[in-house]
């Protein structure tokens, strides 16, 4: 049988000695098993093989692997690109660990618990989706769908695989460019004695354009390749060198953009150059999948239908998104915000920063290095008297893991410190919705948001607006839905022009790329087809913003 999503999960972090792990599990309500299910697809989806849309609160997945002695030479890692909520590893019948969190990756080291030949793998995961210190993004805490949440997803929903490493070996490594002076900086840590040469090799179609080595001072290495070539990332283009680091016998493939990004006054920055972000909220959701695309294509795709309708990015709404989608952001130069998935937690209660904050900051750490990243926002529409505390822990850690991208502290509605100021508008008549914004120039809000935390002269962001519904049937948009194709195209003409017009604005983010199940306000239906001609959304979006003068 072929292995379903083959692909290498992670380009920007990727050995030649791997064996995937996706396809045929044995799966079970409880560990008596007696299911067949086909990972990396949660047991909601239809690709799954099980397709249970009930709530589940444990899960469990077993199957066997074999190994060679080859195999057993160095390091056994077992990688989980992320399982929903709490897992819990055995390997052999041996309690390795456990990971708590949704959507981040997780890997343990099992080469002392495996041996030649046959192994036993099993996993449990617990989930609770209606608990208020679990976040769950848009996954429904109710029996059925509504509103804007969605089917759940439990356990295992990325791909799954073994990893055979060196004694010493490279575990991460953290990029900082420097466009202008041809440069690129690396910071990694190593695993194992620490001794030995970090190196690092670029090359940009092929042929090399730059070569540095650090000798390894306990577990770190520092150095700094100067590029012969300089290449500059850019929206729409992309433009990646291959990089490749060794250490000892250890070699990791990975790439790399050069890009300058800052925020300037009302405006934002790509390689010194006002550039608008034409985004649009994308939620990641697939009608047979749900989390999971059926395909390494299916992702691309995604990207390549927005482009076509004249986004040059998105907002990736309340899911952390899988680094392989990553991946064609930045090959096709693709603008991105980072999110996590908030909502399901209580931000009103101070003990949901234990539990977010570390998975904040493991999304931070596996994404950091991803040109198409231009800024962070870890929450999403919260309330005044929301533990602003927590608000101002996590935007402060972010800054701190990643001073270089701009973070938004939660994303709608009152905010507490952001180097950003976002709203989210779903007024649908333009001359109201233009009213909204017509006093930005005098460092001031209409009146409807005023008290939200804006600081005149603050860059401005309207990352939520239109949300048009089109033939919802039973389903909804936003506002009175349009009568005619006609209507549905005048509204949305208009409402962009007034964002792109005004001159104190550098983005919008229009809701959404997709219909998601009962939410059907996409440029396309949920199967991917579009609404209307792809070129009248194309057309609107690429007219020449004000701020780009």
């Amino acid at each position: 049988m072929s292995i379903p999503r083959p692909e290498h999960p992670n380009p920007q972090w990727q050995r030649e000695n791997w064996l995937n792990l996706n396809g045929q599990w044995e799966f079970g309500f409880d560990d008596s098993f007696g299911k067949e299910i086909t990972v990396p697809f949660c047991p909601e989806s239809a690709l799954s093989g099980i397709g249970n849309t009930d709530f589940m609160k444990v899960v469990w997945y077993r199957r066997k692997i074999e190994l060679t002695p080859e195999q057993l030479r160095g390091r056994v890692l077992l990688h989980f690109g992320a399982a929903d909520y709490l897992a819990t590893l055995w390997v052999n019948h041996a309690e390795i660990g456990s990971h708590e969190g949704g959507y981040t990756p997780f890997c343990f080291d099992i080469t002392r618990h495996v041996q030649a030949g046959e192994n036993e793998l099993a996993l449990c995961c617990e989930d609770d989706c209606r608990n208020p210190l679990v976040c769950s993004g848009k996954q429904s805490e109710r029996q059925e769908s509504h509103g804007c949440h969605y089917t759940r997803t439990t356990g295992i929903w990325q791909t799954v695989w073994l990893e055979f490493v060196p004694r010493d070996y490279i575990y991460n490594a953290v990029y900082q460019g420097d466009p202008e002076n041809g440069l690129l900086h690396i910071k990694a840590s190593v695993v194992g004695q620490g001794t030995g040469e970090l190196q690092a090799r670029a090359l940009w179609e092929g042929r090399e354009v730059g070569f540095a080595s650090a000798q390894v001072v306990g577990s770190d290495a520092q150095l700094t390749l100067e590029l012969s070539e300089t290449h500059l990332w850019e929206v729409g283009v992309g433009g990646l060198y291959d990089l490749e680091l060794s250490f000892n016998e250890d070699k990791v493939h990975s790439y790399f953009g050069l890009r300058g990004i800052a925020m300037d006054g009302y405006k934002f920055l790509l390689n010194g150059r006002s550039v608008f972000q034409r985004l649009v909220l994308d939620q990641g959701f697939y009608p047979d999948g749900i989390y999971t695309a059926p395909t390494a294509e299916a992702l691309e795709n995604d990207i390549m239908l927005s482009m076509a309708a004249g986004f040059n990015g998105a907002r990736l709404h309340q899911k952390i998104f899988e680094p392989l989608f990553l991946y064609y952001c930045d090959k096709l130069g693709y603008l991105v915000w980072g999110e996590f998935p908030s909502w399901g937690g209580d931000t009103a209660d101070p003990a949901l920063l234990g539990k977010l904050l570390p998975q904040w900051c493991e999304e931070i750490v596996r994404d950091r290095n991803h040109p198409a990243i231009v800024g962070w926002c870890p929450f999403n529409e919260t309330h005044v008297g929301q533990c602003e505390s927590t608000l101002r822990t996590v935007y402060n850690t972010t800054k701190r893991l990643d001073p270089g991208r701009p973070c938004i502290d939660t994303s709608g509605y009152v905010h507490v410190v952001t180097d950003v100021f976002d709203v989210h508008d779903y007024e649908q008549n333009p001359s109201r919705f233009a009213a909204h914004y017509e006093d930005l120039g005098k460092g001031e809000f209409h009146e409807s948001r005023r008290g939200c935390g804006y600081i005149p002269g603050q860059p401005v962001f309207v990352s939520e607006y239109g949300g048009i519904g089109w033939n919802t049937g039973e389903g909804w948009g936003y506002g009175k839905g349009p009568e005619t194709e006609q209507e549905f195209k005048d509204r949305y003409e208009a409402l962009t022009n007034v964002l792109l017009q005004n001159p104190y604005m550098f983005a919008f983010c229009y809701t959404q790329l997709t219909d998601v199940e009962q939410e059907r306000n996409g440029v396309y239906t949920y199967e991917r087809e579009p609404k209307f001609e792809v070129a009248f959304f194309h057309r609107v979006n690429t007219q020449k913003a004000a701020v780009e003068e």
